[in-house]
């Protein structure tokens, strides 16, 4: 499924799967049989550079379409700096929490 997913979207970017294979940094081979389905098991280092040279989230790489929680580019730039920065999840629920009053945000965090 991923690698019908990847290869979807790099057809959709009008990118040859060797120009993939180069910006990514591996083997064309390697991404071949990923999107081939002869690997279904690609690192996470993989999964990121793919995703990054398609300009696609993970999540919609690894999901497509079915999923509708996809975020648009600013919060997956906003969240990718976070984590970045070192910002873990905790933390933001914390300031999140700190913070509600100030604005009248109330969630269930």
């Amino acid at each position: 499924m991923i690698g019908e997913h990847i290869k979807q979207i790099r057809k959709k970017r009008k990118m040859t799967l060797a120009e993939l294979a180069e910006r990514s940094g591996f083997a064309k081979s390697y991404v071949s049989s990923i999107e081939r389905n002869r690997q279904t098991n690609p690192s996470i280092q993989f999964l990121e550079s793919i995703s990054k040279e398609l300009d696609v989230s993970l999540n919609y790489l690894l999901y497509g379409d079915k999923n509708d929680d996809v975020l648009d580019k600013d919060w997956q730039h906003l969240i990718q700096k976070a984590q970045n920065l070192g910002v873990s999840k905790e933390k933001f629920r914390e300031y999140l929490e700190e913070n509600k009053e100030n604005d009248g945000y109330k969630s269930n965090l």
